[in-house]
């Protein structure tokens, strides 16, 4: 999946690990430390590592048929759509605090008490803020994933939300030792974007997703054939994972220079709707066939043969 950009690796990559507001007091200097060819091998291998860890989470809950290595197969083939995601990026590493979290909110349905879940997913979407800003809008993530799973209590409402900030409570105490106090109220100025209601799209960078978007309406078609079928449990999940998946998308907005690369956030809940969907599908044939398609039109634009 990554043969193009090694075949064609760019002369200058530049990895950006944390936003500007963090570098203020944490200093990492990996901007230029690794080479082209270096940073795609690296990513390659966190993509990888992600693929396994992924693919724990989603057998160990339970989510498919049976356990495999489909949900791996299919977070790889997502994380290799586009040029961007195939190099070392924020949301490259932000995906680990995801996959966590996604660990975390399937546990809330089993737990008797989820104000530490909670309190901890706060911590994480926190921790992911400090590098990619975007990743701040997962806070929403937390209520709606406890009306799905859990009845009404205010403790569990509000954990959630002091456990993110808990994190900039010292990040905020660091700014106003260091006198810069109106620098940290400026962290939060984008929350304040309007989302766009013009898009500059290059449709021919973007015929790539028809494959995928056609999986991903048969994966809800027969997510809703199966729906009341299946275990409560497992309804619930498929209805967090795919609010995830919309609440990767529109996060966006919170950074009008946002890359290509953002919507690599979205790979893991739309790995479990394409996995569930070869999981259930009946025609081989036919779903062989539209991965093979899937595979091609990958290479070919990456390759730009159209």
């Amino acid at each position: 999946m990554r043969i193009a950009i090694f075949a064609e690796t760019p002369p200058e990559l530049n990895f950006e690990f944390l936003e500007p507001y963090t570098k203020f007091f944490i200093q990492i200097p990996i901007q230029n430390t690794f080479s082209p060819s270096a940073n795609v091998f690296f990513a390659g291998v966190i993509i990888y590592i992600q693929a396994i860890l992924f693919n724990r989470v989603v057998n160990n809950h339970n989510l498919l048929n049976k356990p495999g290595f489909l949900p791996a197969l299919m977070y790889i083939t997502g994380a290799s759509l586009f040029m961007p995601f195939l190099v070392l990026s924020p949301t490259l590493i932000c995906n680990f605090l995801l996959i966590w979290m996604m660990d975390k909110f399937l546990k809330i349905g089993k737990s008797s008490n989820a104000i530490m879940i909670m309190f901890d997913i706060g911590m994480i979407i926190a921790i992911g803020t400090l590098i990619y800003f975007p990743f701040i809008v997962m806070l929403v993530m937390i209520w709606l994933a406890l009306l799905l799973y859990r009845s009404f209590n205010w403790r569990e409402w509000i954990s959630g939300l002091v456990g993110f900030l808990t994190i900039f409570f010292f990040v905020a105490v660091y700014y106003y030792w260091n006198d810069s106090l109106s620098m940290f109220y400026k962290i939060w100025l984008p929350l304040a974007n309007k989302f766009p209601s013009v898009f500059k799209i290059q449709y021919n960078d973007y015929l790539v997703l028809v494959p995928v978007v056609v999986m991903m309406v048969l994966a809800i078609l027969q997510l809703r054939e199966n729906f009341f079928r299946s275990f409560i449990s497992t309804r619930k999940a498929f209805q967090m994972l795919f609010f995830m998946f919309l609440i990767s998308i529109v996060s966006f907005y919170t950074k009008p220079d946002f890359n290509l690369y953002h919507f690599l956030l979205c790979v893991p809940p739309g790995a479990v709707l394409l996995a569930y969907y070869y999981s259930n599908a009946k025609k081989r044939w036919f779903y062989e066939s539209l991965f093979l398609i899937l595979v091609f039109a990958i290479q070919c634009f990456l390759f730009n043969v159209f």
